[in-house]
């Protein structure tokens, strides 16, 4: 730290009382969730500070805490412009695996009305195919018998428990995850879990508790050491832990909350900007396959063909033809959009927030965990296309392109550090097939990505798909998608 630097600092203003705590309180959350709260809280009132929760590291905390939890939000324009806005709605932020007495106890308390994820799509502990709790996780295990818990599913039961012992309503459970129907999602977990550990408690859950879904939007790249720098010379105080976003945002919410708390049950998220519905399906459609589907189909061709970041890939007018044809020929098709919105004005505004050069947003970043987002982003478009006799060569394409991905070599011969909770899996079954056809015999094979029925459809298509891409290479290949 320079000597004209000074800490980034909390304000004097008052502070709310904790009404939130969010667990998995990385970048996205902190540029996004906390956001909305911040706001609604500033136009209508209302104790809704967050204490934040990490169930792994504790990076997050280390950062803020010198700070008193106070960060910078930097968006970051498509002209090069930033904007700075310091966020002080977080109060604390806890460190499961240190103490997870502390995190329940907080979890319990009478006065946490919502308790909010971003966990990613690994942190539910379930099957991605079958979308139920995967019994034989080992932090699920763990849970099963160990009333302080590791997984996401077991902190929400064990303070629920905990909860409904002391007399108290539930917490609304709200996940920001980018899921397909998310709320069902973590009901499902939880139900699953709680009703191996006391089936009344599970009843109880069904009955008293709610977990609307939710739809989150807003592209927030991680935050690299040169833009800590850049803010401390243009703010002249030190942020350890600022976030970068982009100027979009949208957060679609089912107004659905623990009725035991009556107007108290949320903060007043609508003033802030959200949109609440009844049902926020159809938004979830639109967004993980329009804007998620393409992102990945961008990262792993991308990054095969040696673009570093999304701006960068469709900058290469071959990769802007080929994200511009998906929308149109193989996604817009497949699901029916929400009321009043029109698809082809939403996939135009994707391709503008794609091309802001100044969001820097990794291809490689966004690759990882490929296994557990495939079937959200990318399979489910696949298979409706399949049952419409639509044919999908795109979306063909980047499945072979994820194959080629988590191989762990690159078109020019060097390692891809891959991470995906199936990495070491899925590697070693690509290098034991010798030919195009078997690596994507056993990829599809793969049963916590792979339905059968899907994998027997997928067999031919994906495997000329993966051989032309072997030969000719990435660019190349979405090049000929016609």
């Amino acid at each position: 730290m320079r000597a004209d630097e000074q800490r980034l600092r909390r304000s004097d203003a008052a502070r709310p009382g904790p009404g939130i705590v969010h667990l998995g309180l990385g970048a996205f959350f902190r540029a996004f969730g906390a956001i909305y709260v911040e706001d609604a809280v500033r136009v209508s009132g209302g104790d809704w500070g967050i204490i934040g929760v990490s169930l792994q590291s504790p990076s997050v905390r280390d950062r803020l805490a010198p700070q008193d939890f106070v960060y910078t939000c930097v968006t970051q324009d498509a002209d090069g412009g930033e904007t700075f806005r310091k966020v002080e709605i977080v109060q604390d932020v806890l460190v499961a695996p240190e103490n997870p007495e502390a995190v329940l106890a907080w979890m319990a308390n009478p006065a946490i009305c919502i308790v909010t994820l971003t966990v990613t799509e690994k942190g539910y502990c379930h099957d991605p195919a079958t979308g139920r709790l995967n019994l034989e996780h080992p932090d699920i295990v763990h849970d099963l018998d160990n009333p302080l818990p590791r997984s996401a599913p077991g902190f929400l039961v064990r303070a629920l428990q905990r909860r409904r012992d002391a007399g108290l309503p539930p917490f609304t459970v709200l996940t920001c995850d980018n899921l397909p129907e998310n709320g069902r999602l973590v009901r499902r977990a939880v139900l699953d879990l709680a009703g191996r550990i006391d089936p009344s408690l599970a009843d109880w859950i069904a009955t008293e508790g709610r977990f609307p879904a939710t739809m989150v939007d807003r592209i927030t790249p991680a935050t690299k050491p040169e833009d800590i720098e850049r803010l401390a010379q243009k703010t002249g105080y030190r942020d350890e832990a600022p976030v970068m976003c982009e100027p979009f945002r949208q957060w679609v919410v089912e107004d659905d909350f623990v009725e035991a708390y009556g107007t108290d049950a949320r903060p007043d998220l609508a003033a802030a900007g959200a949109e609440m519905v009844q049902d926020v399906t159809p938004y979830e459609n639109m967004k993980l396959r329009m804007l998620n589907g393409t992102h990945s189909s961008l990262a792993y061709l991308g990054y095969l063909a040696g673009h570093e970041t999304i701006a960068e890939t469709v900058a290469d007018p071959v990769f802007a033809g080929f994200v511009k044809r998906l929308w149109r020929q193989e996604i817009m098709p497949s699901f029916a959009p929400p009321e009043g919105v029109d698809l082809e004005a939403y996939a135009d505004a994707l391709f503008r927030r794609y091309s802001n050069p100044a969001i820097r947003h990794r291809t490689w970043q966004i690759a990882m965990d490929g296994s557990q987002k495939l079937p959200q982003r990318i399979l489910g478009t696949i298979s409706d296309n399949l049952d419409a006799g639509r044919p999908c060569p795109g979306l063909m394409l980047a499945v072979a392109g994820w194959m080629r991905y988590v191989g762990g070599i690159d078109e020019k011969g060097q390692p891809i550090e891959v991470k995906d909770p199936l990495a070491a899996q899925l590697r070693a079954l690509s290098e034991a097939a010798q030919t195009a056809d078997l690596k994507v015999a056993s990829l599809l094979g793969v049963r916590d990505i792979f339905s059968s029925r899907l994998a027997a459809e997928l067999a031919q298509p994906v495997s000329r798909a993966y051989e032309f891409l072997s030969v000719h290479g990435a660019r190349k290949a979405v090049g000929d998608i016609k």
